[in-house]
């Protein structure tokens, strides 16, 4: 029987697992260090805030992995022998394949600061990361200060987290405003004010030097470019993340900053694969970068690997792109391409609107010259995936977006509706005269 070896429990190798198994009777073995069971990665945050349990973020029974005989086994992986198709463990042991799919993922970045591996000294991606974080940050009594280093959604969730339990929290960001190498710029100040109206002493343009030890050798304070020294009990490295593939480095498996694949997420090794975060394009997909850390694009690439290994070979492919998130208490949603302003093409013109009362924005990008749609930021207004994706694929025209937004609209019943206020916006903004339409089924159902 073909061994279907998976190196990483998260969502790629997990996924992978799931749908080799509908497919086959091959056998599979998960392999990974980090915990006994695949748990949702994104609720970790939760956990620490009180809201749930950590079994409350495992989607499975634990029986779920006898019963759909997925063998699961907890170590290291210290060498990939691919010439006799071996994995040999930390502990001594060994795992022979036939197929193996890597799936390792991220790891939190570190720029050689001095202090960086001092005790109280973390990042936020594991299971063992949240451990440790309610070991060193329990309450505002034991941790009277947490120092943050990284403007990104991590920092931002660590944030959050923290400031849950009334600790206080410096955040150091080295750009001007926050996260404005993604952000246009209206979005990015209003996600400032957010973070300061929150009570987190925010520090833009500001970078880490150096991360000071006591007489225990524990963090106690950092100091910055600015000349500032802070004092704290814990520093969050959030500065974010890069493939875990460290023990892949003489294994005579191409890497680049990741694993490198092809489509159909083969590496240049016959019969191995590489899925998820530590997976790199050669070429990046349209106009999506070689490397993407997002959930479900970890998801699309397990369950396309699997049809490859069930001898349907498929190549990857992401669609348009797309990702949620939330900046403390607002949500966020992005369809599309919208650039920051120094990121933007050349043929690209945005138009912003943002509410005279609340933190309610959104972004819409399209073509100067013919009017196509590119993407859409939106910050306090949920809307449909599926009604951005067809307008992506028909190639509809800013005014045509502009005049059924409604049908987009997923906020529940009785939320204020904003669409004329946005049509408003952008009619003075470009001279014309948009009147939205109001919402239709039959037009959000449709298929063509």
């Amino acid at each position: 029987m073909e061994h279907i070896v998976i190196i990483g429990n998260g969502i790629a190798g997990i996924t992978a697992a799931r749908h080799i198994r509908k497919n086959s009777d091959k056998k599979i073995t998960v392999v990974s260090a980090e915990t006994d069971y695949f748990f949702s990665r994104t609720a970790l945050m939760y956990v620490y805030m009180g809201h749930m349990k950590f079994e409350h973020t495992q989607p499975y029974e634990n029986w779920f992995w006898k019963k759909n005989r997925i063998d699961l086994v907890k170590g290291y992986v210290n060498t990939v022998d691919h010439q006799n198709k071996k994995l040999i463990l930390e502990n001594g042991g060994d795992i022979t394949y036939d197929k193996l799919i890597i799936a390792t993922g991220s790891k939190p970045n570190k720029f050689g600061w001095p202090g960086q591996d001092l005790p109280g000294v973390q990042g936020l991606y594991s299971k063992q990361d949240l451990d440790e974080l309610e070991a060193n940050a329990p309450n505002k009594e034991t941790c009277k200060r947490a120092v943050i280093v990284g403007g990104g959604l991590i920092g931002i969730e660590m944030a959050e987290m923290l400031r849950s339990r009334k600790i206080p929290v410096t955040f150091l960001v080295r750009e001007t405003s926050f996260w404005n190498g993604v952000l246009p710029a209206g979005e990015s100040a209003m996600i400032n004010e957010h973070i300061l109206e929150h009570h987190i002493d925010l520090r833009l343009g500001t970078n880490l030097v150096e991360i000071l030890a006591d007489e225990n050798g524990r963090a106690k304070a950092v100091t910055t470019d600015k000349g500032d020294t802070i004092e704290c009990s814990v520093v969050g490295l959030t500065a974010g993340v890069s493939p875990n593939i460290e023990f892949l480095k003489d294994s005579g498996i191409e890497l680049g900053r990741g694993v490198k694949v092809n489509r159909h997420l083969e590496t240049n090794i016959k019969d191995i694969y590489a899925i998820g975060d530590c997976a790199e394009q050669h070429e990046g997909i349209g106009q999506r970068r070689p490397i993407e850390a997002v959930w479900y694009t970890g998801r699309m690439m397990g369950e396309t690997v699997a049809q490859t290994i069930c001898e349907n070979r498929t190549a990857y492919k992401p669609g348009h792109w797309f990702n949620s998130a939330k900046f403390l208490d607002l949500e966020y949603q992005t369809y599309g391409w919208v650039f920051s302003e120094r990121g933007m093409q050349e043929n690209e013109q945005h138009f912003h609107w943002r509410d005279a009362k609340e933190k309610i924005c959104i972004t819409i990008a399209f073509d100067k010259n013919d009017k196509q749609f590119l993407g859409i930021n939106t910050f306090g207004i949920r809307m449909r995936h599926e009604i951005f994706d067809r307008w992506l694929t028909e190639k509809r025209d800013v005014n045509y977006v502009i005049e059924f937004l409604k049908d987009a609209n997923f906020d529940p019943e009785f939320y204020a509706p904003y669409e004329a206020k946005i049509a408003a916006k952008f009619n003075s903004d470009f001279g014309t005269s948009i009147s939205p339409k109001k919402k239709s089924w039959k037009r959000i159902f449709s298929t063509t």
